[in-house]
């Protein structure tokens, strides 16, 4: 395992989320300001990390391991904390809903495969779906509280929310697809 910037980016985001969660938590307009700006960070990181990766050759098994759960954990607390704060009444939580349900699918999936070597690459509309959560969660962070700044923010997180979980169906579809042929094929040699 190597500790390279990239990788120690990746452990940033993972190491963020509880001050992340605690800022939020607080529901305080300064606080969910700075959450807003830790949870920035930590979207910020998820490019970076990958890019600095590819750009110094220092991509790594550990990097494509923890990479997809950095942004799952730093996703799905807030996720939970934004749901249970109502920022995600009635309707609005389908898209949430659907997010983990999907997130918990293909992780499956890849614990599943990950054993038989077969590998399901993050895909470029993948990368573009994790963009649309990681924009609308900002939107989400901070409510109705943002409306001081930009009108109808909390109206701008659901929407974009629910495009990120059309691409979410789309993209799990795609993995499953995949997937699926893998498991076909070991069914049909019997391994």
């Amino acid at each position: 395992m190597r500790l390279n910037l990239p990788n120690l980016l990746t452990l940033f985001r993972i190491a963020i989320i509880p001050v992340l969660c605690a800022l939020f938590l607080m529901q305080e307009r300064w606080s969910l300001w700075a959450a807003l700006g830790v949870y920035t960070l930590g979207a910020v990181t998820d490019f970076f990390d990958g890019y600095l990766a590819r750009r110094w050759n220092q991509m790594s098994a550990f990097g494509r391991f923890l990479d997809p759960i950095a942004d799952k954990l730093l996703v799905a607390a807030m996720l939970i904390l934004i749901a249970a704060f109502n920022r995600l009444p009635g309707i609005w939580t389908i898209p949430a809903i659907v997010i983990m349900m999907r997130e918990m699918l293909i992780a499956g999936l890849r614990e599943f495969l990950g054993p038989h070597r077969i590998m399901l690459p993050v895909s470029r509309l993948a990368k573009w779906k994790t963009v649309f959560q990681m924009f609308a969660m900002g939107f989400l962070i901070m409510g109705r509280h943002g409306d001081v700044v930009l009108p109808h923010t909390l109206l701008i997180g659901q929407v974009g929310l629910t495009f990120a979980a059309v691409l979410t169906v789309v993209t799990g579809w795609d993995y499953m697809r995949k997937g699926l042929a893998h498991i076909q094929a070991m069914d049909e040699t019997g391994s």
